[in-house]
């Protein structure tokens, strides 16, 4: 089964987001920062890291840079309305990365999660 570690800092949205992937048929972990998150990938492995930009105490590009470090084969999507940043050669995010901008649907995402995961 797929695992994905969800980092998101807005409590309503990333409770959403885990029921829809759960309901997708994935094995989802959220946390509300980006230190946290990291902590755990740390301890397992995960196949896709599902992640904001903006979030306290680690942002998800540093997220993304450093757990990419740990996993090289992990699989990176940024959740985020600032998709510039993700995007920005300077920002040092994972060059694989997938951005979905917000505002998006649910089926969007997990359609974009779906296709991510099967390359």
């Amino acid at each position: 089964m797929n695992r994905i570690l969800l980092a998101e800092d807005d409590n309503d949205l990333r409770r959403f987001l885990a029921k829809a992937l759960e309901n997708a048929g994935y094995d989802v972990v959220s946390f509300d920062n980006g230190l946290s998150a990291y902590e755990r990938i740390r301890e397992e492995p995960f196949t896709l890291l599902l992640t904001d930009i903006l979030m306290p105490e680690m942002d998800g590009i540093e997220l993304a840079r450093r757990a990419t470090e740990l996993d090289p084969d992990l699989k990176v999507m940024f959740i985020t309305g600032f998709a510039a940043v993700a995007l920005n050669p300077d920002s040092k995010a994972p060059k694989d990365a997938k951005v979905l901008s917000k505002p998006f649907h649910l089926r969007d995402l997990v359609t974009e999660v779906e296709r991510l995961l099967a390359a």
